[in-house]
């Protein structure tokens, strides 16, 4: 019998950014073939064949929103039993207001009350939406890594 490879995971490169203490995220598409369709996550995407986890993020913000981040550092990559993520971590400096949003149904920016909750209103949606639950689980640990940057 000869042995058997699993297949590779698919990997996705994804970003927290942040203006002072709010949160930038995505809400995303009510298309039940995505990943946590109708959930409010971080902007980013899968990584193209022999691209980067670098070059992803920064491709996909380009794509999504239009925003060209001058810096990004990775926070933890998370090896799920579906996906590889690997979380990066930089400031917003242009207004949310200029960003031109090309994929999902809105955005916002989430104050740690917000992430806390687990939900925040959309005015394009007209209703409450979740964060999904990885998202929300790597927020807080983001805020937790931050407090104890901020004490040592």
């Amino acid at each position: 019998m000869e042995p058997t490879t699993m297949p590779a995971k698919p990997e996705v490169a994804i970003a927290i950014l942040y203006q002072g203490d709010q949160f930038l995220l995505q809400l995303r598409d009510d298309i039940p073939t995505i990943a946590w369709p109708g959930h409010w996550g971080f902007f980013g995407g899968h990584l193209d064949p022999g691209e980067s986890p670098d070059q992803a993020v920064r491709r996909e913000l380009v794509e999504e929103i239009g925003y060209t981040a001058p810096q990004l550092d990775l926070f933890l990559r998370a090896e799920a039993e579906t996906v590889v993520r690997h979380i990066y971590h930089g400031p917003l400096v242009v207004p949310v207001e200029s960003l031109i949003l090309t994929e999902g149904l809105d955005l916002g920016l989430w104050s740690v009350t917000d992430i806390r909750r687990g939900q925040r209103y959309s005015p394009r949606a007209g209703e409450e939406r979740p964060i999904g639950q990885p998202h929300q689980e790597f927020l807080l640990s983001f805020l937790e890594h931050r407090r104890i940057e901020q004490v040592t």
